[in-house]
C-alpha cells in the first residue's frame, strides 16, 4: 500500500506565506497536505513539477456564480485558471431567499446587474429553495471542481421582506428591518460566509431601475451588520459610488468597530465615485487607523468591456443600420456586416442614443467612438496597452477613419474580432497606481466577476493575468513603470489573504494540515489565450471564455482535477459552511 496518495515532487514551493520560494516536494494523504520538503516514500500518483512552481490553489472571493453553481460541476472558465474556492453572491444579488413570485424579478436584477443572460438562469435554476439555508442544501448537492461559499444578497432579502412595497427609493419599516436582520443571521449560522450589498447607480436591473440596497440608510444597513455580530463572524461586502454626503467611511467603520467584522468594499479608479482611489484609500486607512477593519478590494487591470459583433456592446450598437438587423439570426446578420454597401451606409450614420440612460450617456459615446481609448485585441495583447496602441493610433498609421478601422477589425477571423475598452482603473493610460497598493495589508486582490458580465467581460482569468503580466512580463514603457510584484508576494495576495479574509484557515498555505487545494504552474509556457464567445449556457445563452497554457495540474483536495488545462471530470469541490479552521497535522498521517 502507497505511503501517500499523491506527491508532487521536484518543484519550486510558493507557499503562499510571502516566504521565499524553495524546491521540494508536497506529499498528500485523506485530501490534506502531509508533508512538505523532501519528501520519501511512494504513492498512488506522483507528479513531476521539476522546473515549475508549485502554489496553493487560488482563492477567489468576488465572483457572481449563484445561478451557475446549481446545475455546472465544471465552474468555468475561473476552474481554469488555478482557483479552487470561489466566493459568491456579492454585490447584493443572487437568488435566495426567493419567494416564488419573485423569481422572474430576481433574474431581472441578476441579468441587468451581471450581464448574466436571463435565458439562461430561467432554463438552468430549478428553484429547489424559498429560504436561504435551503439555497445552501441545494448548493451542497452538486459536487463540482471548486469549494463555492456566499453571501446573502440585500437585493433577494429586500424583495422577499418587502414584496411589491420593493422599488427604488422604498423605505423598510423598522418591522422590515428587524425582518431583514433576521434573515441574515439565519442565513449566516447556516453557512453563508456574509451579506452582500450594492449602492452604485451603474448596478441596474434589465428595466434600469436601480438596484434595492442603492438608496438604504446608514441605520438599515448598521442593524444588518449587527446580525452578524449576533452570530459571531461574516464579512460585509459592497459595492458604492462612495458618495460623499453617505458617509459610506463612516457607518463602515461604526459597524466594523461595533461588530468586529471586517467590511469590504470594491476600490477603483471609477468617474461614477465622488471620492478618488487615493481618497478612498486614504479614508479607509484613517477608519482603520481609529479601530476599524475596513478592506479594500482592488482589481489588478483595467475593468473594461470586451466588444463584439455578437457581444452585449460594440461601437456600432447605436447606428440605425445596425439597429435594424440586430435580431436577424447571426448567419443573416454577418451577410449584412459584409456588404459593402452596408457597410458604407452604417458608416455615414449617426449614433442614435436617445431613449438611452442620461446617467451613463457619457459611456455610451466612450462605447460609441471613443477610438483613442479603445484597444484592439491581437493574439499577444498586452493588458496595459499604451496610447499608441489604440484604435485611432493604428488607424491612423494605417490612414484609415478609426470607424472603418474598428469595424474592419471586428470583422476579422470570421467575425470575432474583439475591442478592449478599460473603463475603470485606467484613468492615468496604466496600471502604476497599483503598485504600491500591491504591498499592502489592507488590500486583497479581487473583482474578477467570475459567472458575471458574460457578454463584456471575461476577468475570471485575473489569477493567470497576475502571474503573467504582473509577475513575469510587465517592464518599463513610455507610459507604465515597469514596476512588477514579486512571485511570493502575489501568490500570498490571491491565496493567503483571500482566504483569511474569508476566515478560510484551512487553505491558502502550503503546509501539514493545510487542505490539498494545489497548482502546478510551468511560468515559462504561462499565457492567455484570446477571448471567444460561446454559446453553451442553458438556452444557449452566450458568454465570453478564455483558456490559458501553463497550469500543468490543479489539485482540489488531492483531486487531480485539471491536467494541462483539461478537466479530468473530478468534482472533489462542495459548499463552505462558516469560517474554516485549520485541520490538525496529525489528520494528514
Amino acid at each position: 500500500m502507497a505511503d501517500f496518495d499523491l506527491i508532487i515532487r521536484g518543484g519550486t514551493i510558493v507557499d503562499g506565506t510571502g516566504a521565499k520560494g524553495f524546491p521540494g516536494d508536497v506529499a498528500v494523504k485523506n485530501g490534506l497536505i502531509a508533508k512538505v520538503g523532501k519528501v520519501e516514500g511512494s504513492a498512488e500518483e506522483v507528479i513531476d513539477a521539476t522546473g515549475k512552481i508549485v502554489t496553493p490553489g487560488f482563492v477567489d472571493v468576488h465572483t457572481h456564480y449563484d445561478g451557475q453553481a446549481t446545475w455546472d460541476q465544471e465552474m468555468a472558465p475561473s476552474s481554469w485558471h488555478g482557483v479552487t474556492t470561489v466566493i459568491m453572491g456579492n454585490c447584493g444579488v443572487g437568488f435566495a431567499p426567493a419567494r416564488r413570485d419573485k423569481h422572474e424579478w430576481l433574474i431581472q436584477l441578476m441579468e441587468g446587474v451581471e450581464d448574466i443572460p436571463g435565458t439562461a438562469l430561467a432554463e438552468g435554476i430549478n428553484w429547489e429553495w424559498e429560504t436561504f439555508p435551503e439555497y445552501l442544501d441545494a448548493l451542497e448537492r452538486l459536487p463540482r471542481t471548486v469549494d463555492v461559499g456566499t453571501h446573502v444578497p440585500h437585493g433577494a432579502v429586500r424583495a422577499y421582506v418587502m414584496g411589491d412595497r420593493e422599488r427604488p427609493g422604498a423605505i423598510p419599516t423598522d418591522a422590515d428591518i428587524a425582518e431583514m436582520s433576521t434573515i441574515v443571521e439565519d442565513g449566516v449560522r447556516a453557512g453563508a460566509l456574509g451579506f452582500s450589498t450594492s449602492r452604485t447607480v451603474i448596478h441596474k436591473d434589465v428595466n434600469g431601475e436601480v438596484v434595492p440596497g442603492t438608496t438604504a440608510t446608514a441605520e438599515e444597513l448598521i442593524e444588518i451588520g449587527r446580525a452578524m455580530g449576533r452570530v459571531g463572524y461574516g464579512v460585509f461586502e459592497m459595492a458604492s459610488d462612495l458618495n460623499r454626503e453617505w458617509d459610506e467611511f463612516g457607518w463602515m467603520g461604526k459597524l466594523s468597530r461595533e461588530t468586529g467584522l471586517p467590511v469590504t468594499f470594491a476600490a477603483l479608479q471609477s468617474i461614477a465615485k465622488d471620492l478618488s482611489l487615493e481618497e478612498q484609500i486614504s479614508t479607509m486607512r484613517a477608519e482603520n487607523d481609529n479601530g476599524a477593519n475596513i478592506v479594500a478590494q482592488i482589481a489588478l487591470r483595467g475593468n473594461g468591456i470586451i466588444m463584439a459583433w455578437q457581444g452585449t456592446v460594440h461601437p456600432f450598437r447605436f447606428r440605425p443600420s445596425y439597429a435594424a438587423i440586430a435580431d436577424l439570426p447571426w448567419e443573416e446578420q454577418k451577410a449584412k456586416l459584409a456588404d459593402p454597401d452596408f457597410k458604407a451606409h452604417l458608416l455615414a450614420e449617426e449614433n442614435d442614443l436617445s431613449g438611452q440612460p442620461q446617467d451613463i450617456l457619457g459611456l455610451l459615446m466612450v462605447v460609441a467612438s471613443g477610438w483613442s481609448m479603445q484597444f484592439e485585441m491581437d493574439d499577444d495583447f498586452d493588458y496595459e496597452p499604451g496610447p499608441g496602441a489604440s484604435l485611432a493610433a493604428r488607424a491612423a498609421a494605417a490612414g484609415v477613419d478609426p470607424q472603418e478601422y474598428a469595424y474592419d477589425m471586428l470583422c476579422q477571423d470570421d467575425f470575432t474580432g474583439f475591442i478592449y475598452l478599460p473603463i475603470l482603473n485606467y484613468a492615468d493610460g496604466n496600471l502604476n497606481f497599483l503598485e504600491d497598493l500591491q504591498e499592502s495589508d489592507d488590500t486583497v486582490n479581487s473583482l474578477s466577476d467570475g459567472g458575471a458580465h458574460c457578454g463584456t467581460i471575461c476577468d475570471a482569468a485575473s489569477p493567470t493575468f497576475m502571474l503573467q503580466h504582473w509577475v513575469r512580463d510587465r517592464s518599463e514603457a513610455g507610459h507604465r513603470s515597469g514596476k512588477r510584484i514579486t512571485l511570493e508576494n502575489a501568490i500570498k495576495r490571491q491565496c493567503n489573504d483571500t482566504a483569511r479574509l474569508y476566515g478560510l484557515e484551512d487553505r491558502g498555505v502550503i503546509a501539514p494540515g493545510y487542505l490539498a487545494d494545489l497548482n502546478v504552474i510551468d511560468m515559462d509556457a504561462l499565457k492567455l489565450g484570446k477571448p471567444w464567445l460561446a454559446f453553451d449556457l442553458p438556452a444557449g445563452g452566450k458568454r465570453l471564455l478564455q483558456k490559458a497554457d501553463g497550469y500543468v495540474a490543479t489539485i482540489k483536495g488531492g483531486t487531480v482535477t485539471f491536467r494541462d488545462g483539461e478537466w479530468t471530470g473530478a468534482t472533489p469541490g462542495g459548499l463552505i459552511r462558516g469560517p474554516q479552521g485549520i485541520e490538525m497535522a496529525e489528520a494528514a498521517e
